[in-house]
């Protein structure tokens, strides 16, 4: 049981980090854009 607990708190830190990093990506392009 706890294996499966562990398994969706990795499976959410995962899809946390991937939309922090798409937040990062997106940002950086609008910079890009304005130089």
């Amino acid at each position: 049981m706890m294996t499966l607990a562990a398994c969706e708190t990795v499976q959410g830190a995962g899809r946390d980090i991937s939309t922090a990093g798409a937040v990062v990506q997106q940002e950086s392009a609008e910079v890009q854009a304005g130089m």
